[in-house]
Order: C-alpha cells, then sequence, then structure tokens
C-alpha cells in the first residue's frame, strides 16, 4: 500500500534517531491495520515521518517499537536488541545505517520502494519535494511468529537505514473486538 503524505519531508539524519520500546502511541501520517484471521493479533503499521513505530497487540499483551527522532531522547539506534520481558513475546531487533553515493542510494531506495508498495501486508509513504524520501514497512507471520522490516531514507545524507524485528508469541490469548477490522495478517 503505497500513501503520499502531505506533509513536507523533513531533513534530519540516522544519527537523530532513537530505538524503544516504552514511548507511547504517536499520531500516525500514515497506518496499516492487519489481524490475524482469528482476531488473536493485531499489527499496526505507523509512518511517523522519516521514522515509524509497531503496535502489537497479542490478546491483551501490548508491544510498541517506536524507531524515530523523539525530543529530549539522545540518537542512536543499536545495531541488536533482544528481550524475552516484552510481555509474551520473544522480542528481537537488529537495525544497519548505510550511507551510500547518489546512484546507488537511488537504486537502493527504488528497489526497497517497488518490494514495499507491492507488498500485500506493506506500507509505503513517499513525501513531496523528493522522490527518494520515503518510509516503508513490511510484517510476515510464520506461525507464531511475526516479523517486521523497515526502510527509512534521508535523501539529504544518502543515508539508508533498514530495521529488522522478530517477535515469538508464547501463548495465545483471546483479544476484545475491535471497532474496525484491518487487512489479513
Amino acid at each position: 500500500m503505497r500513501q503520499t503524505i502531505t506533509e513536507p519531508f523533513v531533513d534530519t539524519r540516522a544519527a537523530d534517531l532513537t530505538w524503544t520500546l516504552e514511548h507511547p502511541p504517536v499520531e500516525p501520517l500514515a497506518a496499516r491495520v492487519l489481524e490475524s484471521g482469528d482476531g488473536a493479533v493485531r499489527i499496526e503499521l505507523r509512518i511517523l515521518g522519516a521514522s515509524h513505530q509497531v503496535l502489537l497487540e497479542a490478546g491483551r499483551e501490548r508491544l510498541a517499537e517506536t524507531v524515530a527522532c523523539l525530543p529530549g531522547a539522545a540518537g542512536g539506534l543499536p545495531r541488536h536488541a533482544a528481550s524475552s520481558a516484552a510481555g509474551p513475546h520473544h522480542y528481537d531487533f537488529a537495525s544497519s545505517v548505510r550511507r551510500l553515493g547518489p546512484e546507488a542510494f537511488a537504486e537502493e531506495v527504488a528497489q526497497a520502494s517497488l518490494a514495499v508498495a507491492d507488498h500485500p501486508r506493506g506500507l509505503l509513504a513517499t513525501f513531496p519535494g523528493d522522490s527518494l524520501a520515503v518510509t516503508g514497512l513490511v510484517t510476515e507471520t510464520d506461525g507464531r511468529t511475526l516479523r517486521w522490516r523497515s526502510w527509512h531514507a534521508y535523501p539529504q545524507s544518502g543515508e539508508l537505514v533498514t530495521t529488522t524485528t522478530s517477535v515469538s508469541l508464547r501463548r495465545s490469548t483471546p483479544r476484545p473486538e475491535t471497532e474496525t477490522p484491518g487487512d489479513a495478517l
């Protein structure tokens, strides 16, 4: 799913991004809700600009991954983070930042944009003013394991940030009904 954001792209850089599992939900510029067939798992992909937030609900348990420039928070993404204390989940996060020349950057962003926009469980946001200013998220599931990837493109610095997250659900618990059903997970 591709969405064009009307907000102008705000210059930032990869070093300003912060990762946290403790930030409250942020009003997104674009969002996509996906649910499992039995309604036991709900995931919301949120694009916040050149950053993202993923909200996961499994029964009454919740997880909120935020990768964003947060006021008052020191920047810097971990290369790897893992937790087995994230509710009923085992959580694993990895990130990379690559600085590319103009041609390589344009090619990588174009490939990622196509892959995300054409993915049945993807969300791609494009921003006015620079065709290489994009943020994308894709989620996949394999039994009780959810995975999502993100791409954050910073054309002014030629930086491409990618993140990969894996969440293994330990148990299945029913969750309350939601008002608006999402796409199938």
